[in-house]
């Protein structure tokens, strides 16, 4: 893991010449001589589905509350914990409204901070199936924040739900401010990740 945030940029010294990694996150792992394939930005999202952002102060505190008790966030300290909530957005959302969409090309994750949202992976036949609900401290497209893929399921409100947002661009302005704190959450959300996928069994995961 430290040879990975290394190649990142995290823990490096700051140089002019270093500026390109500022947007590591925002632009993924897309090669350059690759056509860039179309990414859907928060801002877009929130803008079509409707979502009020929050005023800071109550929304931050919960999230920093949220994680300060989550295992999975336990090597992050109550300093990395203010310095995450500072790139994070928060915003409030209606029921019924798809806050990630299957197969699209996404840079933003979502914290739960109040109510449920439901993961739903949609068949070849056109039906949803309902994966799991995730509820207050869940996090939600990790996965295409740190590597811009495709999503893997629909997330959608089943009521009235508050959430705390990550583009990629606020990883990417993380990682130059404060580099210490963003390695870590990065090191805590690839930990999340690959714990989430060995419970799902795969047989290709085991050992490695």
């Amino acid at each position: 893991m430290k040879s990975v945030l290394q190649k990142l940029g995290f823990g490096k010294a700051t140089r002019r010449d270093d500026a390109p990694e500022s947007q590591f996150f925002t632009t993924g792992f897309h090669d350059a001589d690759e056509p860039a394939l179309p990414t859907l930005h928060w801002v877009e999202r929130a803008r079509s589905i409707g979502a009020r952002k929050l005023a800071r102060p109550a929304p931050a505190k919960r999230l920093k509350e949220l994680w300060a008790r989550d295992r999975y966030m336990a090597g992050l300290s109550p300093e990395d914990l203010d310095a995450c909530a500072q790139y994070f957005d928060f915003y409030a959302v209606d029921a019924d409204r798809d806050l990630i969409r299957q197969d699209e090309y996404g840079s933003f994750m979502l914290v739960v901070l109040h109510g449920t949202i439901a993961v739903d992976r949609q068949q070849p036949w056109g039906e949803r199936l309902r994966l799991t609900e995730s509820r207050a401290g869940s996090v939600l497209g990790e996965m295409s924040l740190l590597d811009s893929g495709p999503r893997w399921s629909y997330c959608t409100s089943v009521a009235s739900c508050e959430i705390a947002v990550l583009e990629a661009a606020g990883l990417d302005a993380m990682s130059q401010t404060h580099p210490a704190s963003a390695a870590r959450l990065v090191g805590s959300l690839a930990r999340r990740l690959s714990l989430r996928l060995r419970k799902l069994g795969s047989p290709a995961l085991h050992g490695t």
